[in-house]
């Protein structure tokens, strides 16, 4: 491990990157690359003409912020664009504009919007019989801040191995990244992208129940999000399945079959796959709509 962080940490040594939008998402990012000593602060530029909380924060911690999306693209070598999916691609045609082709292509391009597909941003170029710079498309999770995020990627018509390899480089720094086909994206969308929130969801839930059952609000809110910590830690270092891992915890009459039976009744496994679904069928819809 130390020595494919090492390997990844020499890929984006002097990189500067960039972020057109700087929402939630860019900022989790932001903070991730740092914290994982990938690029420092003053490695970062950033645009965002609607929040000047936002502008004022980058700036403390040492980032540029840029006038606008040309200027981003112009001082970074990877640019990750942050913006709401229906603006992706105007952004793109006021970078095309403003950049001519040999400043764009040793840039790579980095959507994490979500249901941009790449032949839409790639768009801008060949709908004028132009080569696209290098795009990828990538779907993070809020985790990154923490360096624990489970990200899937896939890159367009023009990216290189090496283009790829640093937009990876800088994913796999902040948690898990999977290289996939563009087809699956909405299903990544589902289970990781949107995933977080049913995580929460369940915490809030599990913690709920122990405060029902008597437990101080704060004592159960902890062993609550440790115990999908440790429980998600062996699923990942055990590689065993996690219907091996629960039948182990069930003993016969005991308490957790019991609680395993309620949650059955319940539909909880059932709601998992309808959520996931969902998400992923909403990605398929913001696809066709973009």
């Amino acid at each position: 491990m130390r020595r494919e962080r090492a390997n990844e940490r020499k890929q984006t040594d002097d990189m500067r990157v960039g972020f057109i939008g700087y929402g939630n998402m860019a900022d989790a990012l932001a903070c991730g690359f740092v914290s994982a000593n990938m690029v420092k602060f003053s490695d970062l530029t950033m645009c965002n003409k609607s929040n000047v909380e936002r502008r004022e924060a980058f700036k403390k911690r040492g980032g540029v912020v840029a006038e606008d999306a040309v200027a981003v693209t112009k001082s970074s070598d990877v640019v990750f664009l942050a913006v709401k999916p229906p603006y992706i691609k105007s952004v793109l045609e006021e970078v095309a504009r403003g950049c001519d082709y040999d400043e764009l292509r040793p840039k790579v391009f980095v959507s994490v919007a979500a249901g941009v597909t790449l032949e839409t941003m790639e768009s801008v170029w060949t709908a004028k019989n132009a080569t696209p710079p290098p795009m990828v498309r990538v779907m993070p999770n809020t985790p990154c801040l923490v360096g624990a995020a489970a990200s899937g990627l896939c890159v367009g018509s023009t990216c290189s191995e090496d283009d790829r390899n640093k937009a990876l480089a800088l994913m796999s720094a902040v948690g898990v990244c999977k290289v996939i086909m563009e087809s699956q994206m909405s299903a990544l969308t589902g289970v990781s992208g949107s995933g977080p929130a049913y995580i929460f969801i369940l915490i809030e839930a599990m913690a709920d129940g122990g405060v029902r059952a008597g437990l101080p609000r704060d004592v159960a809110l902890e062993l609550a999000a440790q115990t999908f910590y440790g429980a998600s830690k062996m699923v990942l270092e055990t590689k065993e399945h996690p219907g091996v891992l629960k039948d182990r915890v069930c003993s016969p009459g005991g308490t957790t079959i019991a609680a395993v039976h309620a949650l059955e009744q319940a539909g909880v496994r059932q709601a998992m796959m309808n959520a996931v679904v969902a998400a992923a069928q909403r990605g398929d819809e913001l696809a066709k709509s973009a």
